[in-house]
């Protein structure tokens, strides 16, 4: 969806996701990893850090590096 960001800054790190329709059905991908990969071939993996409101978003944090913006609205693979 997009990427966890305050007023004024924007956190590349951390991304916002759409799983499910509830915040009981998102809860049960907390902890599973998530990859994205780059029109390139480059695989870029997250983890599941927890829920984003109530509505069956959940956090995704990738450590190593940030995704690009090209990322916003592409599909991710959750393992």
């Amino acid at each position: 969806m997009h990427f966890r960001q305050g007023r004024r800054n924007q956190n590349t790190h951390q991304m916002i996701i759409k799983i499910a329709d509830s915040a009981e059905e998102a809860e049960k991908f907390i902890g599973k990893v998530v990859s994205w990969t780059s029109p390139a071939g480059k695989v870029l993996k997250g983890k599941i850090s927890a829920l984003h409101g109530r509505n069956g978003n959940v956090r995704a944090i990738f450590a190593d590096k940030g995704l690009p913006g090209q990322a916003i609205g592409n599909k991710v693979q959750i393992e």
